[in-house]
């Protein structure tokens, strides 16, 4: 057999175990966790206008601290509805601060949103233009960043926050930092 004909048959057999091995490491991985390289950086400078008071602002200096849920939301979000009673709750037991990032937003409809379902924030930055949703990785919403007191970026949360969530995921995260605070 010639070298050429050799190689026209090999080459399909190892291209085809090649695209197996890579399809099998692609079905180990879990599909619901999507990697962010912001876990441990510091969360970005930014001074954001405030949602219900246009002339305040909101900054990276609101969270330093105090251990910050940052949760990245919108009245068009659908989701969002979803984990807004887990958050109201959360609230109530005031073991972490709540701060909104209203994204892709206009003003009159996030307030009429936060008038209709309740407003378990602190402050609520107002990000219409994506600027700290683009420098956070914001991929949709909701997201949730788990903020160190330290200013550093602790978790990521894709999508909403149920009672589950908090109880197996958020809250053990955020009593881990409180410990280490002590």
């Amino acid at each position: 057999m010639k070298m050429s004909t050799l190689l026209v048959r090999t080459v399909p057999i190892v291209i085809f175990i090649i695209i197996v091995v890579f399809l099998a490491i692609g079905l180990q991985r879990d599909p619901r966790i999507i990697p962010t390289e912001m876990i441990d950086r510091q969360l970005p400078d930014f001074a954001l206008s405030e949602l219900h008071v246009e002339e305040a602002t909101v900054s990276k200096w609101d969270m330093m601290g105090q251990t910050t849920l940052l949760n990245v939301f919108g009245s068009w979000c659908a989701a969002c509805i979803t984990e807004h009673a887990t958050l109201m709750e959360v609230s109530k037991l005031g073991a972490v601060q709540i701060i909104g990032l209203n994204w892709r937003d206009t003003r009159p409809d996030a307030l009429a949103w936060l008038e209709r379902f309740g407003d378990p924030y602190t402050k609520i930055a107002f990000d219409d233009e994506s600027e700290l949703a683009i420098e956070l990785g914001v991929t949709g919403a909701p997201e949730t960043f788990i903020i160190g007191p330290d200013g550093r970026i602790r978790y990521k949360q894709f999508g909403p926050i149920t009672d589950e969530v908090w109880v197996t995921t958020i809250a053990p995260i955020v009593q881990a930092i409180a410990e280490e605070t002590e």
